[in-house]
């Protein structure tokens, strides 16, 4: 490639995270302000987080492209804190939130959110795809006359389903004519300017809320520093901890599989913390990574560190400066692009899986979905898949163990073993031995076996006792390492005897 050439390429990857960054930067408005309301605090605040969250994570976080702000998950958790504490609460949780998160980093913990099984991945990507969808129905509701909120009907619900209807069809169809400028900033600003243009009586940012504002002031929580404040604050900042972890660890994932490429957990959980350490000394109410604007960056152009810090500063230029142009965006064109957002986030391969994978896989993906949109809780939903997924492995696993016997020349009695044994398969493993009828001494091979956890140690103690107490005598062979380790730990619960075994050198073993 010559250097004109990598000159042109540059300059056009620099244009499209420009552009993905504008785009995303419109789209967090009206999210950062719904989920504002929804923790009873100013949209300033969710503003301001969506800034400083959005910011810091794209300069140090370890998912380039991936976009983090105020969130709704976040959102539901602080709602009792606000309403019995008050907001200078809900800094100094966030603060605390922050310094968890780092915590988790520094300790290297994000490496396991490997153990999410993928079902559980497909539940949580088509649970939160449906929640997106459903939030933006409130955008079809009014007020009433009695202030409660009444579908739109008539002409404004005609209107607003013809250009959330337009929005969907231009980021659909325009990326088949160019891809020169991103469909979802082309929809916003070409149904924004149809609907300026004509005046067209329809919904805008500005009837949500004014997102005009100065800049993020420095605030120290102004609670006082004792252990009963730490009480109160704990468990909501560890709960808050936990599902940002949850959903940035899992977003990231999803954006890996987008992007071919591999981020890195604990660099983000690090950024992550940081990012929200600061935004509550700024007044701002904690957040994580958003699934839906992510997918909105990566679709329209948007991998480097860029892009989300271009979606960041805008965010503040329009709180600023440009509020009273943004407030005109018509909240149609907006909905429109969130109902594009749900529809590439829901994973339809897994509609087309569904008979072809075990009925317990399903049955996570659909429990995993369901929790997060009845509880709109990622941290429990997540939770729930990986501990139906830990026991349906462990009951597969549990029946699979089997056991060979022979008697050689000697007369002596081999059992070869073949599964792991754990707690769930003990009772099986028991049940291989005919302690009366077999002879004086007994082999048991764990050659196709290993000894995992403390209930397969109690098992074999008790195995070894019951020969015992028969005058009959049990050695162990082809033990692995790590098995032989965690036996020689629980010697003072049972006493085993190791056949030598010049394929892991035991004679050596010993003379040491």
């Amino acid at each position: 490639m010559t250097f004109i050439e990598t000159m042109k390429n540059s300059h056009l990857t620099a244009k499209n995270e420009i552009l993905s960054g504008l785009t995303v930067a419109l789209a967090l408005v009206p999210e950062a302000i719904a989920f504002s309301l929804i923790a009873h605090v100013s949209p300033l605040v969710g503003l301001y987080s969506a800034f400083i969250i959005g910011l810091v994570t794209a300069l140090f976080g370890g998912r380039p492209g991936m976009i983090s702000g105020a969130t709704g998950a976040i959102a539901v958790v602080i709602v009792g804190l606000v309403t019995r504490h008050g907001v200078e609460y809900l800094f100094a949780a966030v603060v605390l939130m922050g310094l968890i998160q780092m915590g988790i980093g520094l300790l290297r913990l994000g490496k396991f959110i490997r153990l999410v099984p993928h079902p559980v991945m497909f539940g949580f990507v088509n649970g939160l795809a449906i929640v997106i969808f459903l939030s933006q129905l409130n955008q079809f509701k009014i007020s009433g006359t009695d202030n409660s909120p009444v579908w739109l009907s008539g002409m404004p619900l005609w209107i607003m389903l013809g250009f959330v209807l337009a929005t969907m069809a231009i980021i659909h169809f325009l990326p088949k004519l160019t891809k020169a400028v991103p469909a979802s900033l082309a929809a916003i600003v070409s149904v924004s300017a149809v609907i300026i243009y004509f005046e067209i009586p329809t919904r805008t940012v500005g009837d949500i809320a004014s997102i005009s504002g100065g800049l993020p002031q420095l605030h120290l929580p102004s609670v006082p520093l004792n252990f009963e404040t730490l009480t109160i604050i704990f468990p909501y900042s560890l709960i808050m901890a936990l599902v940002g972890l949850i959903e940035s660890l899992l977003t990231l994932a999803v954006i890996d599989e987008m992007t071919e490429t591999r981020g890195r957990g604990n660099k983000e959980c690090f950024a992550q913390g940081s990012a929200n350490l600061i935004t509550g000394f700024f007044g701002g109410m904690g957040g994580c990574a958003m699934i839906g604007q992510s997918i909105i960056n990566v679709s329209s152009g948007g991998r480097k560190r860029l892009s989300g810090i271009v979606a960041a500063i805008a965010l503040l230029l329009f709180i600023l400066v440009g509020a009273p142009l943004i407030e005109k965006i018509p909240m149609a064109a907006l909905v429109g692009l969130m109902f594009m957002v749900a529809i590439g986030t829901f994973e339809w391969a897994s509609l087309r899986i569904i008979r072809k994978v075990p009925a317990a896989d399903v049955f996570v993906m659909i429990i995993v979905a369901l929790v997060t949109v009845v509880f709109h809780n990622l941290a429990v939903a997540v939770f729930i898949g990986v501990v139906i997924s830990a026991l349906v492995f462990a009951w597969e696993n549990a029946t699979r163990i089997r056991a060979r016997k022979h008697i050689d020349e000697q007369g002596t009695k081999h059992y070869e073993i073949f599964g792991p044994l754990f707690f769930g398969s003990i009772a099986v493993f028991q049940e291989k031995f005919d302690v009366q009828n077999d002879p004086l001494k007994v082999i048991i091979d764990f050659k196709e076996s290993r000894v995992v956890d403390h209930s397969a140690i109690e098992s074999l103690n008790r195995l070894t006792e019951r020969y015992a107490k028969a005058g009959k005598k049990v050695h162990l062979r082809h033990l692995s390492e790590d098995c032989r380790k965690l036996l020689d730990n629980a010697s003072s619960i049972i006493d085993v005897n190791y056949l030598e075994d010049p394929k892991y050198k035991l004679a050596v073993d010993e003379l040491a």
